[in-house]
């Protein structure tokens, strides 16, 4: 890939796009990439926040023994051959009553790469809000309550959290839009566009096996690699070619994700913005030194992904991971 092909994937990245996974740079020592299998190494949980125009939050009562008739948002499991949307439709159709439509990802928290919950602002395009007539295994009733004033008791308090930040972004949108693409992707890995800044100038680290690319680290399935945060496998790579005793890494967030869910291709790829800096910058106009030839660092000259980069880095305009 020469540069506009460089540029050509920066900008669909930027745009929330995604693009096919062709492999894969970094991955566990001595661990084969195992394929991700839903109800074998993987979890992924959706999760809905609903606002309507009275500043009211959709909830649901529990119907399950350990939990039975506190509240919560609509979430569950995805089921294999789902795509992450069909799913999260699914379970507020279930447990609300209600068709939908998600309109963003608002976060995504992780457990480690066995674990991820998916959540989403979403909107109500039909259905009828389920009634205490129609309990059942998935929910005893569905109910529309005012945002600062929630029922008691809740299943967990962590919803409180994820309220609030749909209402905060439906206020002032912190990141554009961004939806999950439908692109197959065998792991649970991630993207980087790794960069570097200096007046005004921005450098993305570039993988050099087959076509130049921005790099891919995969997650494994060790029970080392499952108690790591996903987190973890972006430090591996940036070990592999950086000297990082000197240099601040920060996952800044999500620029956006990809899965498919059919034909068993359960992997996630998830598009991360990350920044390397130099812990005493002094006079520092060059990205640091890449060890080997594995990777390099390609400087943004095309005006307008330079400005989007800078922008998105200095708005911190992403979807956040783990908050």
């Amino acid at each position: 890939m020469a540069s506009e092909g460089l540029a050509g994937a920066l900008a669909a990245v930027l745009a929330g796009r995604g693009l096919r996974v062709q492999g894969c740079d970094s991955g566990p020592a001595g661990e084969p990439l195992a394929p991700a299998r839903l109800r074998k190494n993987v979890c992924y949980v959706v999760l809905a926040v609903f606002l309507n125009e009275q500043d009211e939050v959709l909830l649901i009562q529990e119907a399950k023994k350990e939990c039975r008739g506190s509240w919560y948002l609509p979430a569950g499991r995805m089921e294999p051959g789902e795509t992450i949307v069909e799913a999260l439709q699914r379970e507020v159709k279930e447990e609300a009553g209600l068709q939908c439509e998600p309109l963003t990802l608002l976060t995504v928290e992780e457990r480690g790469p066995s674990w991820i919950r998916f959540v989403f602002l979403a909107r109500s395009t039909g259905g009828i809000l389920k009634t205490s007539e129609e309990a059942d295994a998935e929910s005893l009733q569905a109910g529309w309550y005012p945002r600062t004033s929630l029922p008691t008791p809740l299943r967990a308090h962590d919803i409180l959290h994820l309220v609030e930040l749909a209402a905060q972004h439906r206020q002032r949108a912190r990141h554009p839009l961004i939806l999950p693409q439908e692109l197959p992707c065998s792991l649970v890995c991630q993207r980087l566009v790794a960069t570097f800044t200096s007046v005004q100038t921005v450098w993305v680290l570039v993988g050099t096996v087959g076509m130049p690319h921005l790099p891919i680290t995969a997650c494994g399935f060790t029970p080392v690699e499952q108690r790591a945060s996903i987190k973890m496998a972006v430090l591996r790579l940036l070990q592999e070619c950086l000297t990082l005793q000197h240099l601040a890494v920060e996952t800044k967030g999500l620029l956006g994700l990809q899965h498919l869910g059919k034909n068993h291709t359960d992997g996630v790829c998830l598009d991360v913005l990350v920044t390397v800096a130099f812990r005493n910058p002094g006079i520092q106009n060059e990205p640091p030194k890449v060890r080997g030839e594995s990777y390099f660092w390609w400087k943004v000259t095309e005006e307008d992904l330079q400005s989007q980069l800078l922008q998105r880095l200095q708005e911190s305009s992403v979807v956040p991971v783990n908050i």
